[in-house]
């Protein structure tokens, strides 16, 4: 491998690292070094996203069993709950695993094997932290809409005036206002 020609400035146009003072250099490189201390945040995110793959895992399983164990006469509100609080859990721990990829491929290296093996690619198209951001945005979103959706299941037996139908109405309408336009965002 060839090393890097050190006596011209970089074409991103800084110094050349020999036109560099001794103490500038040891100082930026202490202070690029200290970028790994992500790996933590890679890490720990990634162990959260498997504990909530997990949890939503156990609540499905909860879900079935309960569904056995009555002979199916378990109330479909009490099933499609606890389905959306588990479908919560998984879209919560893909919000950690983005956050955990993208911070590792904007500190540290790209994630080669990701790109080797196809249709990962655009999971892992994170150039910069807007990029990031953006595609952690829109899975919150459905996080919240799908928690919107919970909580309408839980308190349906109390919307009885019109004017709590129309409040419900119309945050459905919100949200499917929110969504359009995310999706007119992301194109």
């Amino acid at each position: 491998m060839e090393k890097p020609d050190t006596t011209e400035p970089s074409a991103q146009g800084g110094k050349a690292l020999a036109d560099q003072g001794i103490i500038e250099n040891i100082f930026e490189r202490a202070l690029w070094s200290v970028r790994f201390v992500v790996i933590l945040g890679v890490i720990f995110s990634a162990f959260a996203a498997i504990v909530l793959f997990l949890a939503g895992s156990i609540e499905i399983i909860n879900v079935l069993t309960d569904f056995v164990h009555s002979g199916g006469t378990v109330d479909k509100v009490d099933i499609l709950i606890g389905i959306i609080g588990a479908v919560d859990y998984y879209l919560i721990g893909l919000v950690l695993l983005i956050f955990s990829f993208g911070i590792y491929e904007l500190f540290i290296s790209e994630i080669d094997i990701a790109r080797v093996e196809s249709g990962f690619g655009s999971i892992l198209d994170i150039d910069n932290l807007d990029d990031l951001k953006n595609k952690i945005l829109k899975v919150i979103i459905m996080v919240l809409i799908v928690t919107f959706f919970q909580v309408i299941l839980l308190n349906y037996h109390d919307i009885k005036t019109p004017l709590e139908i129309l409040y419900m109405a119309v945050s459905i309408c919100l949200i499917c206002v929110g969504v359009y336009f995310l999706g007119r965002h992301g194109n």
